[in-house]
């Protein structure tokens, strides 16, 4: 299974991200936004980072940008995770180096696909 980064300013939305992953044997970390999800991304190795957009501090396409950077991160699966449904948006995030794209409210089995598909 693999370890996962699951990035919300919304504590209820981690929880449920977190719930999801961990009931598929997937073991995770939670950050509150872009700042706190670098430092962690920095401190260890994850293998996939989900993550919204909308956040202070540092929003999900900046952190993206900055994951990107890292070597440790340049082939890792990266998703957002957002209310963001907007073509702009999405063009913004693939621009980044966002892996894919699912749009909230989540379907729980829609996101466990999508994780085991980029992870492979």
């Amino acid at each position: 299974m693999a370890t996962i980064l699951s990035v919300d300013d919304s504590a209820s939305m981690r929880q449920m991200v977190s719930f999801t992953l961990k009931g598929a044997g997937h073991t995770v970390v939670e950050a509150v936004d872009g700042v706190d999800a670098l430092n962690k991304a920095k401190a260890q190795k994850f293998d996939c980072v989900v993550t919204d957009v909308n956040m202070p501090n540092k929003d999900g396409i900046a952190l993206i940008k900055d994951l990107r950077a890292l070597p440790a991160y340049k082939f890792t699966p990266l998703l957002m995770l957002t209310t963001e449904s907007g073509t702009d948006k999405k063009q913004l995030g693939k621009a980044a180096g966002a892996t894919g794209w699912i749009v909230k409210p989540f379907n729980p089995d829609q996101l466990l696909k999508t994780i085991k598909k980029v992870i492979g």
